[in-house]
């Protein structure tokens, strides 16, 4: 009975601490949480002005739970527009908590009209349109990833 208990203690070990592994953050995904519940989504992560220059530009499409996260060295005033975009977006601005503080839904591809985030922008996830509504992403939603990892993050790697 003893070596059954001992098994059984080690299985449940095992299994919590197996658990815990696949929640931690993962540097190609960002997670997201709300009242709503939970959604993740692979990534890219782009970090330089070339690179978030080119964004999404171009690209045909983008899987239904892939996006490309934007990361700036500081909080700053973001736009964005979808020059040359081909796929219609929801864009997420983030701040430096990883706190959702605003959601552009639909954006339309190729409209140049800009779409302001805010004074206050640290990071924007572009996702498929009609996703953030689809999960219940808002302003207010927190976000997980190790890019806030330095900083007065609300939800912690």
């Amino acid at each position: 009975m003893k070596k059954i208990a001992t098994a059984l203690t080690l299985a449940i070990a095992v299994a919590v601490s197996g658990a815990a592994k696949a929640d931690d953050c993962q540097p190609d995904r960002v997670d997201l949480r709300g009242n709503w519940g939970r959604a993740s989504f692979n990534i890219e992560i782009v970090d330089t002005p070339d690179e978030r220059a080119q964004g999404l530009m171009y690209r045909e499409s983008l899987p239904r739970g892939a996006g490309m996260l934007f990361v700036y060295e500081a909080p700053q005033r973001a736009s964005f527009w979808m020059k040359n975009t081909l796929i219609p977006l929801d864009i997420i601005f983030i701040d430096v908590t990883g706190t959702v503080t605003r959601v552009h839904s639909n954006a339309v591809p190729g409209d140049l009209t800009p779409i302001p985030g805010g004074d206050q922008v640290y990071a924007v996830l572009e996702i498929n349109a009609g996703l953030a509504a689809r999960y219940g992403i808002s302003a207010g939603t927190e976000m997980r990833q190790n890019v806030f990892s330095n900083g007065p993050a609300k939800w912690p790697c």
